[in-house]
């Protein structure tokens, strides 16, 4: 890793913090900004790339446990390194219909404030972040490359959390 990357490197911000607010643009091109959801939760998933093995089976049990997050009052906001063009052709063939964010220019900006961004590969390390209605980390988890992450995690992580 350069100087200039290590020096820009972020821890990954604490659980109880407030959760850094950014806009991306979804695979519409439409732009989405964390704390427009002020007064309701956000799973906030941080994955390598679209149309990998892992990060779509992932996504696609985020997909058909959908209703786990609507009753929550959660949104879910899914975040990589590709383009809004990749992010809607891989929305449009998994068919999900949650925002799929481009973290893509400047590259993995958002990741890097997240601290999940790996300079050494250049994508984002399997981060979730769940931030509750007024915008305070709640639970986080960061997974080792090529481990997926648990959905039963998310249910209890969201079972701890006030409907808003």
């Amino acid at each position: 890793m350069t100087a200039a990357l290590a020096a820009a490197a972020v821890a990954v911000p604490a659980v109880g913090g407030a959760a850094p607010d950014f806009e991306l643009v979804n695979q519409y091109g439409e732009p989405v900004r964390l704390s427009s959801f002020r007064g309701q939760n956000v799973v906030l998933v941080f994955y390598p790339f679209a149309f990998s093995g892992i990060c779509t089976g992932e996504l696609c049990e985020l997909r058909d446990n959908l209703a786990l997050f609507q009753d929550a009052n959660a949104t879910v906001l899914a975040v990589s390194m590709d383009s809004k063009f990749s992010l809607r052709a891989y929305a449009a063939q998994e068919r999900y219909s949650f925002d799929l964010l481009a973290d893509f220019w400047p590259h993995g900006e958002v990741a890097r404030l997240y601290g999940v961004f790996d300079a050494d590969s250049g994508m984002a390390r399997r981060g979730t972040f769940i931030i509750d209605a007024g915008g305070t980390i709640r639970y986080s988890v960061v997974n080792p490359r090529g481990q997926a992450r648990d959905l039963g995690e998310y249910r209890m992580a969201l079972a701890g959390l006030e409907k808003a």
